[in-house]
């Protein structure tokens, strides 16, 4: 356990977790990969492309309750999840003792473009690092094509290295539940 409810990931956990990646990338509904790893920090990148105008995609994006996993909360219920879509609103959540967590911090916020926020997510609340996550919106033919670049550097002891691949499965999880929940209501 990691603290505040996130547990550490188990070497099991990380093989599932890769084998279950390769599938959704064969699948071509996501790609997905750590496109960059130093002991400081890594880059992971997640790229899909969803049948839905631009402007819905956005929507959707901002209102993560209806697509996060519920498993990657501290509450444990993405439904307690809101995020705040301006410079300087909170990607929030509420904690079911009246307690509330920030995620992430919008710094910018371009409709149906581009939403770029910084913060430390998850256990990455108790290392001293900083993640910058940007999501990118791009009109391709019947949809938007959609680009998750999230970059994370600090100080953790032993390095970030071994974090980078579990960082990529989460977020290749989260971004292929957001084309789920647009393209079929639920993620």
């Amino acid at each position: 356990m990691l603290g505040n409810g996130f547990r550490a990931p188990r070497l099991g956990h990380l093989v599932a977790g890769a084998a279950l990646a390769g599938l959704v990338i064969a699948s071509g509904k996501v790609s997905a990969e750590v496109a960059d790893v130093a002991p400081g920090g890594f880059t992971v990148s997640e790229s899909v492309h969803i049948a839905a105008p631009a402007e819905k995609v956005y929507a959707a994006l901002v209102e993560p309750q209806h697509w996060w996993s519920s498993k990657h909360t501290f509450s444990g219920n993405a439904a307690n999840l809101t995020l705040d879509a301006k410079a300087g609103g909170c990607w929030c959540e509420a904690m079911p003792d009246g307690g509330s967590v920030e995620h992430m911090t919008v710094v910018f916020a371009s409709p149906g473009k581009t939403l770029r926020l910084r913060g430390a997510m998850g256990p990455f609340q108790a290392m001293a690092t900083e993640t910058v996550m940007t999501w990118s919106l791009k009109p391709v033919g019947d949809g938007t094509d959609v680009t998750l670049v999230s970059a994370t550097g600090g100080y953790v002891k032993g390095g970030l290295e071994s974090l980078a691949p579990v960082v990529d499965h989460v977020f290749g999880e989260q971004i292929n539940r957001l084309k789920s929940y647009l393209e079929t209501g639920a993620p």
